[in-house]
């Protein structure tokens, strides 16, 4: 019945699966507070060109895609900070000029190919090394270590950053620390879920949380639980029917996102009733005024 844990393959797979689910919903839940849902996906563009120098350099690809990843995520906040009305088209320009770069280093390499290619666009579980195992726990740890160690203050900047550096606290270095978090989650989870995917899982299951849960440490509980969840279901569906992982996990953590709307649009209208009906309770039991001519005796 458990078959599927025999191959070492699958054991690397599975492993790197768990590490994935935990680490993409606990810092996509600061990128989608912050309104940057959609920062994983151009940091991994940028990430694809630290593929290729490590193709190209016969060096692990996951640390050379972390290295230049970082590098392109604290551009990307030097760049929002000081880019002003063209900070939109010199980030276009960083995440198409990463994944065109990262294209052509690969095909320069002597180890590159297109199947390597595509196991970093779309995750692939045979691809998965002890080497990668390593990396990706090590990054892993820093991202489990940074989202719960620092949730206060990286909430309270995500929330408001003026009210943030009002009470004292460093706004800019905390952005950068989440923006470099960020690039080290889309280096952990490319193996996985693939580079062009990879920010779905960053946000969707914390879009799905925040249909049942409004309180902060209960949705970032619940999109750990559900991003978990569809990383391991989505790569045992791949081992046995032979299907992209990270497309195959992606519709998992959508399919997650519309269940649970469906179960809370009911639950919203129910207690919304039930606030209607207390304050209408309220309005019938406080007295009615009695007319000025009562007052007056004749």
């Amino acid at each position: 019945m458990l078959e599927f844990l025999n191959p070492p393959f699958m054991q690397r797979a599975l492993i790197a699966a768990v590490l994935v689910g935990i680490t993409a919903p606990a810092i996509g839940i600061y990128l989608v507070q912050r309104r940057q849902a959609l920062m994983g996906d151009g940091i991994g563009h940028v990430a694809m060109t630290g593929v290729g120098l490590g193709f190209l350099l016969s060096t692990n690809p996951v640390w050379m895609a972390t290295l230049v990843a970082v590098a392109g995520s604290v551009v990307m906040e030097l760049i929002r900070w000081y880019g002003r009305t063209r900070g939109d088209i010199a980030l276009a320009m960083l995440f198409y000029g990463g994944m065109a770069g990262g294209v052509m280093l690969i095909n320069l390499s002597d180890t590159g190919s297109n199947a390597n290619l595509t196991s970093f666009l779309f995750g692939s579980l045979s691809t998965v090394s002890e080497e990668d195992v390593t990396a990706i726990v090590v990054l892993a740890a820093f991202v489990v270590l940074v989202t719960v160690g620092l949730r206060r203050q990286l909430f309270a900047v995500s929330q408001d950053e003026e009210f943030a550096r009002v009470t004292g606290l460093p706004v800019r270095v905390l952005n950068l620390l989440v923006a470099v978090t960020a690039a080290v989650t889309v280096t952990v989870a490319m193996r996985v879920v693939g580079l062009l995917l990879v920010s779905a899982l960053m946000v969707v299951p914390v879009a799905a949380a925040q249909q049942i849960s409004k309180s902060f440490k209960v949705t970032f509980v619940l999109a750990v639980v559900i991003g978990t969840a569809v990383t391991l279901a989505g790569t045992v569906t791949s081992y046995y029917q032979d299907v992209p992982p990270g497309a195959t996990i992606v519709l998992l953590a959508i399919a997650a996102f519309v269940v649970l709307t469906a179960l809370a649009t009911p639950l919203a209208r129910r207690r919304a009733r039930g606030r209607e009906n207390e304050a209408d309770r309220c309005t019938l039991e406080v007295p009615a005024a009695r007319p000025a001519s009562d007052d007056v005796r004749v």
